[in-house]
């Protein structure tokens, strides 16, 4: 019946097509940026973090005696520094090695640092790497605009600077720099390169040099760190795994989503939006198919009549005319998946110069493929059955005397 009108046939197939490669493109896109950002994130920050919490609250100097005829007299009283830092990180190591889930580790210093170019000062954020680890964890490597990330091992003046500091520096490859910490202690480093991560809060303030070379610029022992950074096979799991270290140590486990539930919940809500434009996009495909078979069966009413007099039951007509609705789902689904590819590989080509991309993010999901075929069928199916129920309850005997 349908078939014989060509031009609905093509409005209603290209209708689902629309809807069915726009759920690809959106989602693929979407899915695109949420590992984009998640990629950036994780440039600097790892999974869980282990560090030696400061406490918040000072214990008094003295305690009130319980005895209320007693005194307590403190002669002399001096602040004591709390105790920083991770003083054993190997030994801490060693416990990370036989935690299921645990990809890898690496150790840092990191420490407030003020840096110097003339009359030119800047705070920033000085991390001393172990650089194997470092690199194995976040690829560091891979985010050099200039330089050689592994130079920092050669020599222990050699340091790297995120691109957003050496602009605001005004200082470039070769150029010297003078370091200096709260304590007063100073020493002059030589920038062996630029690298650009793409999150700019770290590209701003964020300086590197070789795990050793930190260790001695702050009178450290060789086996201090201020933190340990561990990635895990998923990062969604980063919960369970740190609740699986914190019995083996004394320091602070803590899960990134501790710290960043805000990208947890971005991620979320993009994911949301994709999918709900996309549904609400085949919902409309969906009442345009509607429209069209619900057309048909107020002009072929007479034929519907001549059928049910020749002897077809209610079911026979509704199998008709959703067989035509399922038709135009397949034709559309199919050809609405591979137009929703197209779209995804031209976005994918779109220039986008932040961090490592160089092009737009896409993520080619077989899901997203997947569910925009089972929604679509699902969309043609209610349009094409709602019709056919109206059909299959046609009295012929009505219909021929009118």
């Amino acid at each position: 019946m349908l078939t014989s009108r060509i031009r609905q046939l093509m409005v209603a197939v290209l209708s689902v097509i629309f809807g069915i490669s726009m759920y690809v493109a959106m989602n693929g896109f979407m899915g695109g940026v949420n590992d984009s950002q998640t990629e950036i994130t994780f440039t600097s920050m790892a999974h869980i973090k282990i560090y030696n919490e400061t406490p918040d609250e000072v214990a008094p100097i003295t305690t009130v005696p319980k005895n209320e005829q007693a005194y307590s007299y403190v002669s002399n009283t001096k602040n004591i520094n709390y105790t920083e830092g991770i003083k054993n990180v190997d030994g801490l190591k060693n416990i990370l090695q036989d935690i299921d889930n645990i990809t890898g580790y690496t150790a840092q210093i990191n420490e407030n640092v003020f840096i110097q170019n003339g009359v030119l000062q800047q705070s920033a954020t000085l991390s001393g790497v172990e650089t194997e680890t470092e690199n194995q964890l976040f690829k560091t490597a891979d985010y050099m605009v200039e330089g050689n990330f592994f130079d920092i091992d050669k020599r222990s003046d050699g340091i790297i600077l995120g691109i957003g500091l050496a602009e605001k520096m005004g200082v470039n490859m070769g150029n010297s720099i003078t370091l200096s910490t709260s304590q007063g202690v100073k020493k002059n480093f030589k920038i062996v390169g630029i690298i650009e991560t793409g999150a700019m809060s770290a590209d701003k303030s964020k300086a590197i040099v070789s795990i050793r070379t930190a260790r001695q610029f702050l009178s450290k022992n060789r086996s201090y760190a201020t933190e340990v950074q561990v990635n895990v096979e998923d990062y969604n799991q980063a919960r369970q795994v740190a609740k699986m270290i914190a019995p083996h140590t004394k320091y602070k486990v803590q899960a990134w989503q501790e710290g960043n539930a805000q990208l947890d919940s971005s991620s979320f809500l993009r994911d949301i939006l994709a999918i709900s434009v996309s549904l609400t996009i085949l919902i409309v495909a969906g009442f345009g198919i509607y429209n069209i078979m619900n057309m048909t069966v107020n002009e072929k009413i007479k034929e519907i009549a001549i059928l049910k007099a020749m002897g077809f039951d209610g079911q026979d007509i509704k199998t008709i005319f959703v067989s035509q609705a399922l038709f135009i789902g397949l034709i559309g689904g199919f050809l609405g998946l591979i137009i929703g590819n197209i779209i995804i590989r031209i976005i994918d080509h779109v220039p986008f110069n932040i961090g490592p991309m160089d092009s737009l993010p896409v993520s080619y999901r077989p899901q997203d493929y997947i569910l925009a075929f089972g929604f679509g069928i699902l969309f043609t199916f209610i349009a094409g059955y709602l019709p056919a129920r109206k059909a299959s309850k046609l009295d012929p005997v009505e219909i021929l005397r009118g």
